[in-house]
């Protein structure tokens, strides 16, 4: 009977996409089983690439639209529209990716996802009556409120003054009011899906702060206040709009899934599932052998709702194998064993980061074929 196996990686970030991960795990495998039925499957979880999937999936077609980075510098960000099933698809990180700000220049405190809200209004106004909203790799902390000044939300301080365009993680603290009477009405005529890539909280210890601002160069202190910040806007969205944002997923991309469901009455969706099931990998994965699945680092963070976790659980449930390669694993990835993963191979073990990244395509498909190699081996 003809082997059959799955290739379904994340991308692995600041390196190579999803689809050239797989095409590398391919080029593996046919070294050792040539004859064996390789269905590359590439997938994100909510975080960067995930609409670029989600759009391949849907035959979407891609909008550039102009807006403000993380620092206020104009890029040109993009949205996909499937016209015939009237979808809009985003990913935040195309507007207020950490990938978009050089990290000598990185400031958490004063990233902002404005530039978010300027693509989401224009994908809400394209003619869609649904978007998702891909969150995750973010450089702000702002709780989503830039890309609620952007389509049209106020917030004042204690004073009664308005506070200034764009609003970053620094400005959370000072938020007292917040008016929606300037929303944009577009944006209330849509249905709008989070695809989170995490599911942590909003705030406290296993929130967007505390977990994941230092990636983005925050210090210890500056954790703090932006933790307390996040706490204030929680508070403050009860207290005047009557909405609980202190929910599961409403951590990610540093709070940008709270603000869309305070601001946008968004629901909050696993990032993962939404892409598996737009690739119908349930069907794909049924009868294979083996699956392989790969990001750029395993840790504690990959159970919080990340790719690897997600397709292991999924082929599971058909008894299918699950093995990952990963670029880098932290001293506790192994947790990932018990939680789904039946194992993780290193691509480049002993190598610097910077090699590993050089020639992760080359190091992909070396990895593929031994552990292609070894499962052969007990199989027989």
């Amino acid at each position: 009977m003809q082997m059959k196996i799955i290739c379904a990686p994340d991308s692995f970030k600041d390196c190579l996409p999803a689809s050239r991960v797989a095409a590398a795990m391919r080029l593996g495998i046919r070294r050792v089983a040539p004859q064996a039925h390789v269905d590359c499957c590439p997938i994100a979880d909510g975080g960067e690439g995930t609409a670029a999937i989600l759009a391949a999936a849907r035959s979407a077609l891609a909008q550039s639209v102009s807006v403000a980075g993380p620092l206020g510098v104009k890029v040109n960000a993009t949205f996909f529209l499937a016209d015939e099933e009237s979808l809009a698809i985003i990913d935040m990180a195309s507007a207020a990716g950490l990938t978009l700000v050089d990290r000598s220049q990185r400031d958490v405190m004063r990233s902002t996802t404005y530039g978010v809200g300027e693509l989401f209004l224009a994908a809400c106004e394209s003619g869609a009556s649904q978007v998702i909203v891909g969150v995750g790799g973010s450089a702000s902390n702002d709780g989503g409120c830039g890309m609620a000044q952007a389509i049209g939300v106020r917030f004042m301080d204690a004073m009664g003054a308005i506070i200034p365009a764009p609003m970053g993680g620094i400005d959370l603290l000072a938020v007292a009011s917040i008016d929606m009477r300037g929303i944009n009405p577009a944006i209330f005529e849509v249905e709008i899906i989070v695809a989170c890539d995490v599911d942590n909280p909003l705030a406290g210890a296993q929130g967007a702060a505390k977990i994941y601002a230092a990636q983005k160069g925050a210090t210890g202190e500056q954790i703090e206040l932006l933790d307390r910040g996040l706490v204030n806007l929680a508070a403050v969205v009860q207290r005047t709009l009557g909405i609980d944002i202190t929910v599961a997923r409403a951590g990610a991309a540093g709070g940008l899934a709270a603000g869309l469901v305070a601001f946008t009455g968004a629901s909050l969706a696993s990032g993962i599932d939404i892409v598996l099931d737009a690739v119908h990998f349930d069907d794909r994965v049924r009868n294979c052998d083996l699956c392989l699945t790969g990001e750029g680092r395993l840790d504690g963070q990959s159970l919080a709702g990340k790719a690897c976790l997600g397709v292991a659980r999924r082929a599971a449930r058909a008894g299918v194998p699950t093995i990952a390669l990963v670029g880098s694993a932290a001293v506790d990835a192994s947790k990932t064993l018990p939680a789904g993963l039946s194992a993780y191979e290193l691509i480049g073990e002993g190598l610097s980061a910077a090699e590993s990244i050089r020639r992760a395509e080359e190091l992909i498909a070396n990895a593929a074929e031994r552990v292609v190699t070894r499962f052969l081996q007990r199989k027989s």
